[in-house]
């Protein structure tokens, strides 16, 4: 009994049981833990890939790599919002009814957009120091308007249009930010081109990564894909708070003036004026590149809207109507993700000559199409239009880089973007409203880019050799 109330007894018997027990729970709490890191490993070890990729370079160290990741989450969440609209306004209803919506749809949100559009640029102008609280309430008014879309998805509401319309400017906005924040993020050596395309191309896997999953949580209900949106939003609300201080810096900055005579002033020369900054001029080169790409631009609306009914009523040979979408769809993603790649290792040679050279491509692409109209021939189409649209945004940025002065480089990055939308809004209205006849179509789809490149042609040669000959 002694031996039992000592210390030493007690000591002992609430020893020799406890490490009886503590055994057994750290061997099981040891599989438990391996079980964990199994199942996690693929994870963490993707999660970590991603982040070596992204962070390669110096971009790590720049704050790029958080762009890129940032840009990634937003391409998801946007496809995830165009998988729940397109199958709520596109998909459920037949085709002479879903022309009428998306007319609808057309007319509620994009003509309200070609009115805010040119105001999203000279606004974010002047919040050059709030630009990550810009692009993290972009984000979180998009979740919240995620979540407005799923209840009129579900009650056929009429709510629908004004959230659609909230979630298409909070999106534009965002694009104008991120234009305007990557100069401020360039790691040393890489060109504004290299930069853009490592940030492009991230939005681009992402797209494509996210629209299966979007179709899959369709399956379970019209509303899933808005919730997945939500949650992706709101992660990319937290995230834009991670890039680094210096995105809100304008330290050295000024309002860029885009138009195509050199007597309009900018930079510190436009304070001796006096005068109201405005679209004026930052160069030929600038202006002509600008309106060749609003071609293309113009083009892509074009043929997303006239396109998707067309292959609808008349879907590719041996083909559903959802497959032929898909095809024409991922013809032009491929086309995208290429002009990427290769405007990254062409880096910024002869940006002219490479625009009026892929415009001309797309051009004769476009006349091959409407004259013998065929499924081949339309992808075709799709895949050299996402080519062409990707290299020549990147040229366009390599020219503004090498002609704005960096005084004003930033906002001349966020107005190029407002008007290149507002040129897609345009042709998303000419698709909409034409008859559903192949030929007529791609015919007035060549005619478009024919007017971009007849106008910009000679002005952006013109630029080239000027460029060729100062270089000599």
């Amino acid at each position: 009994m002694a031996a039992a109330r000592s210390p030493h007894g007690t000591a002992g018997v609430g020893g020799v049981e406890g490490r009886g027990r503590g055994g057994g729970s750290g061997r099981f709490g040891g599989s438990v833990r391996t079980v964990g890191r199994a199942l996690h490993l693929p994870v963490t070890g993707a999660a970590r890939g991603i982040r070596r990729v992204t962070h390669a370079h110096g971009a790590g160290e720049s704050g790029l790599g958080k762009l890129i990741e940032l840009h990634a989450v937003n391409g998801a969440g946007d496809v995830m919002v165009t998988v729940a609209l397109a199958s709520t306004v596109f998909f459920s209803v037949p085709t002479d009814e879903a022309r009428g919506r998306v007319a609808l749809y057309l007319a509620i949100t994009m003509a309200p957009f070609t009115v805010l559009a040119p105001v999203i640029g000279p606004l974010l102008d002047r919040l050059p120091h709030g630009r990550r609280a810009a692009m993290a309430g972009a984000m979180l008014a998009r979740a919240l308007l995620a979540l407005i879309i799923s209840g009129a998805v579900v009650s056929g509401s009429l709510e629908l249009y004004p959230a659609a319309l909230g979630v298409l400017v909070a999106s534009k906005a965002y694009g104008v930010v991120r234009s305007a924040v990557v100069p401020r993020l360039l790691p040393p050596g890489f060109s504004l081109v290299k930069a853009n395309s490592r940030v492009t191309l991230g939005g681009l896997l992402a797209t494509g990564a996210a629209a299966p999953l979007g179709a899959g949580l369709h399956t379970i209900g019209a509303a899933w894909p808005l919730y997945g949106a939500f949650v992706i939003f709101v992660g990319g609300t937290f995230l834009s708070f991670s890039l680094p201080p210096k995105v809100d810096s304008a330290k050295g900055e000024d309002i860029a003036l885009l138009a195509a005579d050199a007597t309009h002033l900018h930079g510190p020369r436009r304070k001796a004026t006096g005068r109201r900054p405005g679209l004026r001029t930052v160069g030929p080169a600038v202006t002509h590149a600008l309106a060749a790409n609003a071609s293309l631009r113009c083009l892509s609306g074009f043929l997303i809207f006239f396109l998707a009914f067309l292959l609808r009523e008349h879907p590719l040979t041996g083909e559903s109507a959802a497959v032929s979408l898909g095809i024409v769809g991922v013809a032009a993603g491929v086309g995208n993700a290429l002009g990427t790649a290769v405007g990254s290792w062409l880096r910024s040679r002869s940006p002219e000559v490479i625009i009026v050279t892929v415009v001309a491509i797309v051009l004769g692409t476009a006349i091959t199409a409407a004259v013998f109209f065929g499924a081949f021939l339309v992808a075709c189409l799709a895949a050299v239009a996402g080519f062409a649209q990707a290299l020549a945004k990147l040229s366009l940025d390599a020219l503004i880089q090498r002609d704005v002065p960096e005084l004003v480089r930033t906002s001349a990055f966020a107005r190029s973007e407002t008007l290149l939308q507002m040129a897609w809004v345009l042709g998303g209205a000419i698709g909409i409203v034409l008859p559903l006849n192949g030929v007529l179509g791609l015919a007035v789809g060549a005619a478009l880019v024919t007017a971009g490149w007849l106008a910009t042609v000679r002005g952006l040669l013109a630029s080239a050799r000027r460029g060729a000959r100062a270089g000599t």
